[in-house]
């Protein structure tokens, strides 16, 4: 390169200076808008155009949306409220209408009177879904007049127009996510499903009819209606996840402060588990907020004030909030005329004066429903008392876990096969299924930086078993000492000694069943390991696919097949085909180039979504209860492939 050009390629005045003209901007940068373009982002679209359509229902102007995956997965969402206003703007010129679909931060969300509530604050929604759309296609119904627009990429060529005349009112959208913009714009029904679901127990009454019509000879449809709204909510998560309640009545409390509205739906069950689901003008607050603390702090005095008033509670002793919340599920939704979300996903509720609002109103209302149900009241009282019981039990079993590590002087397990590398950037520990599997690995691998722990027997079914239980486990304590961060209020991310840990089963149904034992485990007791990104599962081949010297490696039926196309000769003759049952049938090489080769290896990666799905399924299977279990079979015996008989 000559001086010339280094020159003027660092040349930077005022013609480097680019100016992003209305969502241009929105297309150079959609991950700042939408999240990613992965499949978070595609139904983020979808969430955006129902979330304006639930801002309507929430100012009571609207009764039923209706939601719809066409072919060739366009999105249609409509609804029966007041339309989106269509006169033209006083400042803009053009139909107000327009101006949302076209204009970043354009809305009636910022205290023009339009929304007292409402979860779209930014006002980016509409105009940021038309951005990344091939085309979008608006109608709006005002009580007299049809109006119409079609977008193409954000961009019109025809003004807003009447194409008809009506006496109803509404809004309906429909649009097609761009491929360009997308890595896949193929939607996940039960993703949408899910959400779609939440929302309708959030908002009581509301009506959400959600159809997928992409397959005209089986179109799935449900319609969305909970009267009951979030005591349904509870009652559906008892249900999905076969959990037996301690009382047959949901309690609900809620109350109101100003402009603002709070309740609060829960039910203990028979597990050791708690799930506490927030939110805020019905955003999923995923990592909780003011509201949560506020419920929180309001639980756990109430449950201690009961014992004390009862003399249930000796002089000093007390319960801790994870013990009164053990075996809870609870769903705390507010709805606030101004909401602070911290940070850009929402995911946290940064309000203070809710915290206070909503600790006094569950403090006032639970304590005179415990005072009003003994017989209840009662149950969740012995249920704390034994969570605390158990919480003292594993404080013993974990000092008695400590002393002995100490005490033995290779504290690391003797099936370990360690790797001489120290540096977690470089490390990662393969747990593998069965002892055989184990010998090929230790054999396959690179010893500087893999290690080898294999795992044997039956593991621990942890949904049935508290943390006290978890310590001194023949099969849990070795993976828990491997890692080095020990588990529950101990656990310490610094002392972690593999930077990636890799579950390698067999791609079987004992396979599976290993894999998610172990990631309920790292959910229920190490749970920072998912949300820092070091749970790897390892994806080893089906099918071994050669002719001669040539040798493929299949992954599924569909690359099995067409290695076999690939490889058959052009008199006809077909390559063989191995298949594989397990890991224990590969050899080392076979097993290091296919599995456990940085290079060539395939891994997945698991995030808390993942994790989630994974413990849902668990407490399904591995419950008590056998209708969610045999339900569960039936609607996934389709979905089963390469079963071993």
């Amino acid at each position: 390169m000559s001086e010339n050009q280094i020159t003027e390629n660092q040349n930077y005045d005022e013609n480097q200076i680019q100016v992003l003209e209305g969502l241009e901007a929105v297309r150079k940068r959609p991950g700042m808008y939408i999240g990613s373009t992965g499949p978070k982002g595609l139904h983020h679209l979808v969430y955006e155009i129902v979330d304006n359509s639930i801002d309507e229902a929430l100012a009571g102007f609207c009764s039923e949306i209706r939601v719809d995956i066409l072919e060739g997965n366009v999105i249609r969402v409509s609804d029966n409220g007041r339309g989106i206003p269509t006169g033209i703007h006083p400042k803009e010129g053009i139909s107000a209408a327009t101006v949302v679909y076209t204009i970043l931060h354009a809305g009636g969300k910022f205290g023009g009177g339009g929304y007292k509530v409402s979860g779209g604050l930014h006002g980016v929604g509409a105009s940021v879904v038309n951005a990344l759309s091939e085309w979008l296609e608006l109608t709006v119904k005002d009580g007299s007049s049809v109006h119409f627009q079609r977008f193409e990429r954000g961009e019109y060529s025809e003004p807003l127009k009447i194409i008809g005349e009506t006496e109803e009112t509404g809004t309906s959208v429909m649009f097609k996510a761009d491929g360009e913009i997308f890595e896949d714009t193929t939607y996940d029904y039960e993703v949408l499903l899910k959400r779609l679901r939440e929302q309708a127990f959030l908002n009581a009454g509301i009506k959400i009819v959600f159809s997928d019509k992409r397959d005209e000879e089986n179109i799935k449809s449900e319609v969305l209606h909970y009267e009951g709204g979030i005591r349904q909510f509870v009652e559906h998560i008892h249900k999905t996840k076969g959990l037996e309640s301690l009382s047959d009545k949901v309690i609900y409390v809620s109350g109101m402060q100003g402009d603002s509205f709070a309740e609060v739906a829960m039910q203990y069950n028979d597990s050791y588990n708690e799930v506490i689901l927030s939110f805020a003008n019905n955003i999923h607050t995923v990592d909780g907020g003011s509201h949560e603390t506020g419920f929180k702090n309001a639980l756990t005095k109430v449950i201690n004030e009961y014992g004390k008033k009862f003399n249930l509670l000796k002089d000093g002793e007390k319960l801790l909030g994870d013990d009164v919340r053990e075996g809870l599920t609870a769903i705390i939704s507010v709805k606030l005329t101004d909401c602070e979300f911290e940070g850009q996903t929402k995911g946290r509720l940064g309000n203070p004066e809710v915290k206070g609002f909503v600790e006094k109103m569950v403090m006032e209302k639970l304590m005179c429903y415990l005072e009003e149900n003994p017989v209840e009241a009662k149950a969740i009282f012995e249920k704390s008392v034994a969570a605390q019981r158990a919480r003292e039990a594993a404080k013993k079993a974990r000092e008695t876990a400590r002393r002995k590590t100490a005490m033995e002087s290779a504290s690391l397990p003797g099936k370990l096969a360690d790797c001489s590398e120290h540096d977690t950037e470089m490390t990662e520990i393969y747990i593998v299924e069965g002892d055989s599997a184990g010998g090929s690995a230790k054999e396959g691998r690179d010893r500087r930086y893999q290690a080898i722990l294999p795992l044997w027997g039956k593991m621990l079914n942890v949904e049935k078993a508290r943390i006290d239980k978890v310590y001194g486990n023949e099969k849990l304590m070795p993976v828990v000492t491997a890692l080095g961060t020990s588990i529950g209020e101990d656990f310490d991310i610094s002392k972690l000694r593999y930077g990636k840990i890799i579950i390698m089963a067999d791609a079987d149904v004992d396979g599976s069943h290993i894999r998610t034992l172990l990631l309920t485990f790292f959910f229920r007791f190490m749970k920072p390991l998912i949300t820092n990104g070091n749970i790897y599962i390892a994806q080893p081949p089906l099918f071994k696919v050669f002719r001669g010297k040539k040798v493929r490696y299949a992954f599924s039926d569909e690359e099995r097949d067409e290695y076999i196309a690939e490889l058959t000769t052009e008199n006809g003759a077909k390559p063989e085909v191995q298949r594989y049952k397990g890991l224990g049938e590969m050899d080392p090489e076979q097993l290091w180039e296919t599995t456990m080769n940085p290079e060539t290896r395939t891994m997945l990666k698991i995030d808390m979504e993942d994790a989630v799905k994974a413990d849902e399924t668990f407490t399904i299977l591995m419950g008590d209860k056998v209708a969610p279990r045999r339900e569960f079979i039936e609607a996934n015996a389709k979905y089963v492939e390469n079963l071993d008989i």
